[in-house]
């Protein structure tokens, strides 16, 4: 997953999903070099657009549904995230591909909104700065009382320190 900012309101995250048969002939390894971009509207985190494409694909028939993608314009990633994506892009009306691939941008959008936003906390008065998007409930370091709320109750602020963010203990003794 990549992400590029856009404007002040909007960046763009693009994943790419890649495989291949290790035993296949020279050339042949390749099944599956697909692509999907989403364009994201930061305050409230909704796919303005979103785009798929195949490289690589097992099957002559695989690129059209590519376009049915555009579907994910409109959702929020937010929670329930998933289950409209499986709505509207599941099954036999999408790709088993790209909707993994699409599942795993949503956390690659939360934390890209988590950084941009945090990064712009670190430039501004604190009055005038908004809260920053946490992926609480997205794993076990957001859970209620996981690693990542007690950081910031002592006093971390998401995107002031290099990754990998030190231990909880390094906050706890200031």
């Amino acid at each position: 997953m990549d992400s590029y900012a856009l404007d002040d309101e909007h960046f763009t995250v693009v994943g790419r999903l890649t495989d291949q048969i290790p035993w296949a002939e020279p050339g042949q390894q390749r099944i599956h070099d697909m692509t999907l971009g989403v364009t994201v509207h930061l305050p409230d985190l909704v796919i303005t657009a979103a785009e798929a494409g195949m490289a690589s694909f097992p099957h002559s028939e695989c690129p059209l549904i590519a376009p049915a993608f555009a579907r994910l314009a409109g959702i929020s990633v937010r929670r329930g995230f998933t289950r409209e994506l499986r709505r509207r892009l599941g099954g036999v009306s999408g790709c088993a591909h790209l909707g993994e691939l699409a599942r795993a941008i949503g956390p690659a959008v939360v934390r890209t909104a988590s950084e941009r936003v945090a990064h712009a906390r670190l430039n501004q008065p604190e009055e005038s700065a908004g809260p920053v998007p946490l992926p609480l409930g997205s794993c076990h370091i957001w859970a209620p009382d996981g690693a990542g709320p007690r950081k910031i109750d002592a006093g971390w602020v998401p995107g002031s320190v290099e990754r990998p963010v030190p231990a909880l203990e390094t906050f706890l003794r200031g």
